[in-house]
């Protein structure tokens, strides 16, 4: 099987090429089918199976199939914001900083020739640029949970036209005390929205949260 036979769109297999990427991994040749499809996936995969691109390739394909719905002109509507930005359409979650600047740098690189904008958010810099970044509209949020929280605190950040929720690393997640942090973001999205959770291990928790979504 190729990366041709999964049904992306052409600008995707275009960025894959100059990866020099044809062959597509195990868990890619099975997340990208069941993604495009629109339904939920739990998925079990460690760090290097390719699993970035299993998620990022069928979610940019997704987002790039439907025209992003504009906010209203200021005054017409409850959200704020320059007329015409671009909402908040996928969020993925990470447990660090580093996780969350390589998945976002995925995001740029395989949406390349899309035009599908990306900022990758985590503590320990500046809040300024992040507001500034989100108030020109962005398309795909990588963030990590703490981080995430503190924005929405601040009253910097819409999460309500969230399409896709990708919550990575998931075991890492709940293995550094992230799990009431989760529950605080999931309260925050809209509840029609297609969730992907990928993680290494499945322990009871793992499937506890698996459920809430």
């Amino acid at each position: 099987m190729l990366f041709t036979d999964l049904g992306l769109a052409e600008p995707l297999l275009r960025a894959v090429r100059d990866q020099g990427y044809d062959t597509p991994t195990p868990i890619q040749r099975q997340a990208i089918p069941a993604v495009l499809k629109g339904g939920d996936l739990l998925a079990g995969a460690q760090t290097g199976t390719g699993k970035t691109a299993g998620f990022t390739l069928p979610m940019l394909h997704r987002l790039a199939a439907t025209r992003p719905p504009r906010d209203p002109a200021p005054g017409s509507g409850p959200q704020r914001g320059p007329r015409g930005r671009v909402p908040i359409r996928a969020l993925i979650l990470t447990p660090t900083r580093e996780l969350a600047a390589q998945v976002e740098e995925s995001v740029r690189t395989y949406g390349k020739y899309l035009p599908i904008t990306s900022m990758v958010m985590f503590g320990g810099v500046g809040m300024q640029p992040q507001i500034d970044a989100l108030r020109r509209g962005v398309d795909v949020l990588v963030a990590t949970p703490g981080r995430l929280l503190d924005h929405h605190q601040q009253g910097t950040l819409d999460l309500s036209r969230v399409e896709i929720f990708v919550l990575d690393e998931a075991d890492r997640m709940l293995d550094m005390g992230f799990i009431h942090d989760i529950r605080k973001v999931l309260a925050l999205l809209p509840p029609k929205r297609q969730n992907l959770l990928f993680s290494a291990t499945f322990s009871d928790e793992i499937k506890a949260l698996a459920d809430r979504l």
